[in-house]
C-alpha cells in the first residue's frame, strides 16, 4: 500500500485537487507542503492531533513539512466554524503562544536541517502595505464568490466583520508567499478551509500563470479532528499543566464506541492492517480498542511512562478503585476547609464546575458521588472528619474522577 492509499484508508482524506499529481508527489516523498496554525491560545489541543500525526506521516515519507504559526492571521481571526468574532489578542500574547506551540509541536515533528520548517506569517503579513495589497492581490479575488464561500456562510446573518472577511485573502496570500519563497507546493487544511485553500491554489495561478498552477497542489483532511478536542465545553489540551496526562488518557479511553476505531485509523500509527482486525470488535473488545487509543496518544504526548501510569490508574477507577496517585488531585488545607465546606464549594474548588448553579444542578440530577456514595443533598457539608485517610474523591458523571486532599 503507497502512502497516498494508506492516508485514504485511514479516512484522512476529504477532498483534493490534482488527484494524479498529488498522489505521485506523497508517495515519491517530493511535497513540500504546509499546515497553518493560529495562536488562539498558549497550548495546543487534542483537536490539532490530527494534523500534527499527519505531518509526520508525510514526514517519516520523505517529504518536507513547514508549520506555519500564524502570528499575522490570528490578528485578524478565521470566522470558519464560529458564530462569533474571536477575541483579539495582543502582539505579545500571539508571540508567547506562538513559542508554547514550538516546544509541542516538536514532540511530532523533525525540525532539524533540512528536514521540516517552522516559519510565522507574522514576518510578511505584518509588514504589507494595505494599498500595494488591494492591488496585488485583492484584483485577484472575486467578491460575489467569496461571500458564497462555506466559510463565511453562518456568519451572514448575525454579521461579519470587514476584519474577519479579509481572513480568506491573508491566508491565500500565506500559500502564495510560501510557494513563492519556500517552494511549498502543498497545503492542508479541514474542510471548513476548503474556500480559503482554493483561493490560494487560484492566487498562485492568476499570479503566476498557468504552469504554476501544475505544481500548485491543495490537499484537504477530513474535519473530525475540528471536532476532537473538547470535553463538557472545555478543551483538552496537549499542555499536561492544563490537561493533566490522567484526563488526557480518560477523554480518549472514553470516546464512543462508533468513534474508536475512526480515531485509531486517523490518529495512530498502529499498521492499518492491523487496525482493520478490530473492525468487528463488539462489547468488552470495544473497551480493549480504547485502551489501546488512549494509551497510544498519551505515549505520543506525555511519554509512555506516563501513559502506563494514566492506564494502571484508569484500570484501579473501572475496577473500583477508590484512589491513586495519578488522579487529578486538588489539595484543600485545613484554614480552607475550616468548620466545613459544601458539596458545591468543593466541585468549585476543584475546577469539577465553573459555578456552583452548576454544580447544583448536578448534585439534583443524580450526577455526583463522593467516595462511591451519591450525593443527593445540594446543601451537604464535608468536615475534616469526612476525609477518610486524609482524602475523598468525587465522581462527576460516570467518567469523571477528582481526589481533594487535605493537607
Amino acid at each position: 500500500m503507497t502512502l497516498y492509499e494508506e492516508l485514504k484508508a485511514r479516512g484522512l482524506i476529504a477532498q483534493v485537487t490534482n488527484e494524479a499529481e498529488t498522489r505521485d508527489m506523497i508517495n515519491a516523498g517530493k511535497a513540500t507542503f504546509y499546515i497553518g496554525f493560529d495562536c488562539t491560545a498558549d497550548s495546543l489541543t487534542a483537536g490539532h492531533f490530527m494534523a500534527l500525526t499527519l505531518m509526520k506521516r508525510l514526514q517519516m515519507a520523505g517529504n518536507k513539512p513547514i508549520a506555519l504559526i500564524g502570528g499575522g492571521t490570528t490578528m485578524i481571526g478565521d470566522p470558519s466554524g464560529r458564530t462569533d468574532m474571536r477575541q483579539m489578542l495582543t502582539k505579545e500574547d500571539i508571540d508567547h503562544n506562538a513559542a508554547c506551540f514550538k516546544r509541542q509541536m516538536e514532540r511530532f515533528i523533525d525540525f532539524s536541517e533540512g528536514k521540516a520548517q517552522m516559519i510565522n506569517n507574522a514576518d510578511w503579513l505584518l509588514q504589507l502595505n494595505y494599498v500595494e495589497l488591494l492591488r496585488e492581490v485583492g484584483a485577484c479575488f472575486s467578491v460575489n464568490n467569496m461571500l458564497r464561500a462555506e466559510c463565511y456562510k453562518q456568519r451572514m446573518e448575525k454579521g461579519l466583520s470587514f476584519l474577519e472577511f479579509n481572513y480568506m485573502i491573508m491566508q491565500s496570500y500565506d500559500f502564495y508567499h510560501l510557494y513563492k519563497e519556500y517552494g511549498c507546493n502543498m497545503q492542508f487544511g479541514g474542510d471548513d478551509q476548503w474556500s480559503n485553500m482554493l483561493g490560494g491554489t487560484e492566487l498562485i495561478r492568476r499570479k503566476l500563470g498557468k504552469d504554476a498552477h501544475a505544481m500548485t497542489i491543495t490537499l484537504l483532511t477530513d474535519s473530525q479532528g475540528k471536532k476532537m478536542g473538547k470535553t463538557a465545553g472545555n478543551a483538552v489540551w496537549l499542555d499536561a499543566n492544563k490537561t493533566s496526562p490522567y484526563d488526557f488518557y480518560q477523554y480518549w479511553r472514553n470516546v464512543a464506541d462508533a468513534d474508536v476505531l475512526k480515531c485509531i485509523r486517523m490518529l495512530t500509527f498502529l499498521p492499518i492492517e492491523e487496525i482493520e482486525k478490530m473492525a468487528d470488535w463488539q462489547g468488552s473488545q470495544l473497551n480493549t480498542a480504547k485502551e489501546i487509543l488512549a494509551f497510544e496518544l498519551t505515549k505520543m504526548v506525555h511519554g509512555e511512562e506516563e501513559a502506563n501510569k494514566a492506564q494502571q490508574a484508569a484500570r484501579a477507577l473501572f475496577a473500583g478503585g477508590a484512589g491513586s496517585g495519578d488522579m487529578p488531585t486538588t489539595e484543600l488545607t485545613a484554614a480552607e476547609l475550616g468548620d466545613g465546606m459544601g458539596i458545591l464549594d468543593l466541585m468549585v474548588f476543584a475546577g469539577l464546575t465553573p459555578s456552583k448553579g452548576e454544580a447544583r444542578r448536578l448534585v439534583q440530577q443524580g450526577g455526583v458521588s463522593v467516595d462511591d456514595r451519591k450525593v443527593t443533598d445540594p446543601t451537604e457539608v464535608f468536615t475534616a472528619a469526612s476525609f477518610s485517610d486524609g482524602k475523598i474523591v468525587i465522581k462527576k458523571g460516570k467518567k469523571t474522577f477528582h481526589q481533594i486532599k487535605l493537607v
